[in-house]
């Protein structure tokens, strides 16, 4: 006997939570708020249409059903299982937070806060949950397969990602490492003073030697990524790249400030990473780190000599549209 769907309610601490475990009480948080020129209410007031819509979603649930709640920090800790629909009610940022941890099953993205969100990934409203959920555990459900990346080291780590991948300094410092495609006909890309990448670009085969450089980072993103961080550098560099759509198996990935020296290079800074392809840093640097969506405190560390290969994942996030 098959198991009854379990919905999974991912949310996130508010500020206004996070303001009175820091400040004690409400009247503490206020003063605080107020000496920076800022008013509690409106804080208060986001956190309470949170709640509201948590609430309506968890009344939306099917009364065969089994549910359970939990916050973005034990994410990490949580099991999930293969029956469970995923709902996510908060901003696009905690879809991609839980995106690395589920394997396959459905996400009904809520926004909780109508009007601060982009909508990009919480695409619907609590109101709808009561017809969304029981069609998102269906055969018949609609969704779209967002395509992730991600990251392996030569120690077997491996770290997935939504948005993209970042790879360089911890801090400020230059990055150094050794870049290459791998891959048949691996790379097409341009880099700095050279054609532009809808000319025909030079090709790569599987043991193209790489490029020794000097950044302040690797991106590598998907077409989800596209709409944020990735598209800042496309536009910063007025690329002629065509950047991924979200459900495109490709890749795009950028050098970030590549530095030319008489030992580094910089005609490999951009490129499109087709499926199959693998972009491969090999470090030269005592510290780097690799870190997915924008989340820090859970990076990858990568030491002199380490190999990371960027791809995109097998695993694809199965959003409810």
């Amino acid at each position: 006997m098959s198991l009854a769907p379990r919905a999974v309610l991912v949310h996130r601490t508010t500020e206004y939570e996070e303001l009175l475990a820091r400040h004690g009480t409400h009247g503490q948080a206020a003063f605080f708020l107020s000496t920076r020129g800022r008013s509690i209410e409106a804080v208060r007031e986001r956190h309470e249409r949170v709640l509201r819509a948590l609430a309506e979603v968890a009344a939306a649930v099917p009364l065969a059903w089994r549910q359970t709640r939990v916050e973005r920090a034990d994410l990490d800790r949580f099991l999930f299982g293969p029956e469970d629909v995923v709902v996510v009610v908060g901003q696009d940022g905690l879809v991609a937070n839980a995106a690395k941890y589920l394997t396959g099953q459905p996400v009904v993205g809520i926004d909780a806060d109508p009007g601060r969100n982009a909508g990009v990934l919480v695409r619907h409203r609590a109101a709808q949950a009561r017809r969304l959920l029981p069609y998102a555990a269906g055969d018949g459900a609609t969704v779209d397969e967002l395509t992730m990346v991600e990251a392996r080291t030569d120690d077997a780590q491996r770290l997935v990602a939504l948005n993209e991948i970042y790879v360089g300094p911890p801090g400020h410092q230059t990055a150094r490492y050794a870049l290459a495609v791998e891959g048949a006909g691996a790379w097409a890309g341009a880099g700095a003073g050279s054609a532009p990448a809808s000319a025909a670009a030079p090709e790569a085969g599987p043991g193209s030697e790489a490029e020794a450089q000097a950044s302040s980072g690797v991106l590598v993103g998907t077409g989800t990524g596209a709409t944020g961080w990735l598209r800042s550098l496309w536009q910063q560099r007025s690329s002629h790249l065509a950047l991924p759509a979200p459900s495109d198996p490709r890749l795009a990935w950028f050098v970030r400030e590549a530095w030319p020296s008489p030992t580094t290079g910089t005609s490999r800074v951009e490129g499109v990473l087709e499926p199959g392809r693998v972009l491969r840093l090999t470090v030269e640097s005592d510290h780097l780190v690799a870190f997915g969506d924008g989340v820090e405190s859970d990076a990858l560390h990568l030491t002199w000599g380490q190999t990371v290969r960027l791809t995109a994942a097998t695993d694809r996030l199965r959003l409810v549209g």
